[in-house]
């Protein structure tokens, strides 16, 4: 019986993470990101000019895939690089204007998404279950 109860979680997990990534898709390309970006920008929105490798190691992505993140974001005016003053060879990241402003955009969009995930589950509960999701995660890591 443990077996099944398993499987279970595991099949609720991928349909909420799919259904999840469905929906975040479908807001974020409102405002011409796709799923990926917006966590990329948020880290920008921390504090900007730093470089792709630095991106990298606070995302927990490959560098070729933050390489065409940033080309993406770049191309669609929301960043720009520019060489570091003191060693030519590394390129630092920086936010237009543009990218400026999709941080409150972006956070309505996390914030409607999570209220609706979130929805009719009491505070007690929600603290039991983030405890139990970071329990998941240091698990995996």
């Amino acid at each position: 019986m443990e077996i099944k109860v398993d499987c279970e979680i595991r099949e609720l997990f991928d349909k909420l993470s799919a259904k999840m990534r469905r929906d975040y898709s479908e807001s974020l390309r409102e405002l011409h990101l796709y799923v990926g970006q917006d966590n990329l920008l948020y880290r920008l929105w921390l504090g900007d000019g730093i470089t792709q490798m630095q991106l990298s190691e606070h995302l927990n992505c490959e560098p070729p895939t933050i390489t065409n993140m940033v080309k993406s974001l770049e191309q669609n005016g929301f960043i720009y690089r520019k060489r570091d003053e003191k060693d030519a060879r590394v390129m630092r990241i920086f936010l237009t204007e543009k990218g400026k402003e999709l941080q409150e955009p972006v956070g309505v969009i996390w914030q409607r998404h999570q209220e609706k995930l979130l929805k009719s589950i009491s505070t007690d509960e929600r603290l039991l279950l983030r405890r139990l999701m970071k329990q998941m995660e240091s698990n995996l890591f």
